[in-house]
């Protein structure tokens, strides 16, 4: 296997594990992600030497920098932003990208097919202007009503998305030559 395969069975497993988990327990362990922050870092470290090692950081990094205010915003989780971290430091920081917007497309049809699925069109249409409304007013805040804290919500295991996404990429990847 060389070097680029063993990159993408590296965060194809990361994240098959992660989306397993998620979709199961709708959390994303610790010692997923962060021993899969080490093992890319660590991974590319062994390839690449120091240059591999940092463009390892620069995919973790640009994934959290990202991420971080939907954190902020209580949009997505914790856990769900280190996996996106980990699958940065796997796939590196251009990959990432595509593997982030595969996810997000991915999760945005999941929850096309939930909102449908339980109809709640109508109210997840309110809660997205209402949040619309609230960020126009009163700039980045969180709205407690409209957060992973209020159990009431439709919630959605990131981490199958993300492991989809992942799958596409790769496949597009692989057989998109």
């Amino acid at each position: 296997m060389n070097a680029q395969q063993t990159i993408w069975v590296s965060a194809l497993a990361l994240t098959f594990i992660a989306g397993w988990v998620d979709w199961r327990t709708r959390t994303i362990p610790n010692w997923l992600t962060i021993s899969g922050i080490v093992f890319g870092i660590s991974l590319h470290a062994s390839i690449g030497g120091w240059r591999g090692a940092a463009r390892s950081v620069e995919g973790m990094l640009l994934a959290l920098a990202l991420l971080l205010p939907l954190v902020l915003l209580r949009a997505l989780g914790a856990g769900d932003w280190k996996l996106m971290g980990a699958a940065g430091a796997l796939v590196g920081p251009a990959m990432f990208m595509f593997v982030l917007f595969a996810s997000i497309f991915v999760s945005g049809a999941m929850a096309m097919i939930r909102m449908a699925g339980t109809g709640r069109v109508k109210a997840t249409i309110q809660n997205i202007a209402a949040l619309f409304r609230g960020f126009a007013l009163f700039g980045l805040r969180p709205n407690p009503e409209i957060s992973l804290d209020n159990p009431q919500l439709l919630k959605l295991p990131f981490g199958v998305a993300a492991a989809a996404g992942t799958l596409i990429c790769f496949l597009v990847a692989r057989w998109g030559r």
